[in-house]
């Protein structure tokens, strides 16, 4: 038997306990709104053909333990330990509220490999790609688009030439070789040098001896 949940879970409906405060850019708040929880949801059900016996975990309780497990490799039982320790993993796995406790128990977790079958979840996995690589370009293409309008403003006109030109070194970390650094040692030596200069020229010979440089 499968109830289907009343809305899918967002970052702001999640029930986070007091002094708890969850960062929205953690990989794993990120990788929630990537999946198509709904669509997932609609095929998961479909498994369910009657209406009799114990109600099963919901679609992204199952769909996204496994993904954790595949993440990490863990074991069935290890993965429901770090998902009770882990509040990211609770709201991944579609927790209303962070609570200390094992969402499910680990023999679940075969029940879900059989529902979730490698194909289902390859099809799915491709699926997030796609959105993934689509997020990635939408802001690409909007820059490229603020660049031909912005370039429709310039005119044709090259730019004006100089007889005073030189070479221009953007790169921060290049530096023409005969440039001396803080640390180089022959800066050293010439302080010292110098130094040593001074002091056979401004000390007194009354005694005929000059202080050590050494």
């Amino acid at each position: 038997m499968y109830k289907t949940p009343s809305k899918q879970l967002s970052f702001e409906d999640f029930n986070q306990p007091l002094g708890l405060q969850m960062d929205p850019n953690n990989r794993w708040i990120k990788k929630a709104a990537f999946i198509p929880w709904d669509l997932v949801e609609k095929k998961y059900k479909k498994l369910f053909k009657g209406f009799k016996g114990h109600v099963a975990k919901p679609a992204r309780m199952a769909l996204g333990a496994l993904l954790i497990q595949i993440e990490y490799g863990y074991s069935d039982e290890e993965t429901v330990e770090q998902i009770k320790e882990n509040p990211y993993l609770q709201y991944f796995c579609g927790l209303l509220g962070y609570e200390y406790k094992a969402p499910f128990d680990a023999s679940a977790m075969t029940r879900f490999r059989k529902r979730l079958t490698p194909k289902r979840l390859e099809a799915i996995n491709n699926f997030i790609i796609q959105q993934a690589e689509a997020a990635k370009q939408a802001p690409h293409h909007i820059e490229k688009e603020t660049d031909k309008k912005e370039d429709s403003h310039h005119d044709d006109t090259p730019p004006s030439t100089s007889d005073k030109e030189g070479t221009l070194i953007v790169d921060a970390t290049c530096a023409p070789s005969r440039i001396k650094y803080p640390r180089d040692m022959e800066l050293l030596n010439e302080g010292r040098e110098k130094l040593e200069h001074i002091i056979t020229v401004l000390h007194t010979p009354t005694d005929g001896k000059k202080p050590r440089t050494y």
